[in-house]
């Protein structure tokens, strides 16, 4: 990839709050990648992954979606989630999976890597989004730093 031509990234978060609930179907058709992410110190938030991945199915439009399950909040101490679980739960739904802290930064890099990553690596997904929706392409110095308005570049 030359410079010039960045191919952007579209992230679209709900943080699980009921007013986007409309929203969440439309997000779903035609993307490559998602990322449902639980909070290690409460319970309720892994049991609610469940309904998250039926709501997927029900509405994705892709087969060879690639899934990533993130364990937030390790930086706290009251853990109700066991590393193990997640991972279980993980491998049970073909899911990529990380543990991570957003307040301290740590693994929330990597999660967004690596699912890039993944999408790039499965054959025809990144491909067909291509020939079928079109990319969005912008000049990187054409943007103001530090507003990157829901885009982040992949260089």
């Amino acid at each position: 990839m030359t410079p010039s031509t960045q191919s952007c990234l579209l992230l679209l978060d709900t943080a699980g709050q009921e007013r986007f609930r409309t929203l969440t179907p439309s997000y779903y058709r035609g993307a490559q990648g998602v990322i449902l992410v639980y909070d290690v110190t409460k319970r309720d938030t892994f049991t609610k992954l469940e309904n998250w991945l039926n709501e997927l199915e029900t509405y994705c439009t892709r087969n060879d979606l690639v899934k990533m399950l993130v364990g937030n909040k390790i930086d706290k101490d009251n853990r109700e989630v066991d590393r193990n679980e997640g991972l279980k739960f993980a491998r049970k739904h073909s899911m990529l999976f990380i543990e991570a802290s957003a307040k301290t930064r740590d693994g929330v890099q990597c999660a967004f890597e690596e699912l890039v990553e993944k999408i790039l690596q499965t054959p025809g997904l990144w491909e067909s989004s291509i020939q079928g929706h079109g990319v969005q392409l912008s000049d990187h110095e054409q943007q103001p730093r530090g507003a990157c308005g829901g885009y982040c570049s992949l260089v």
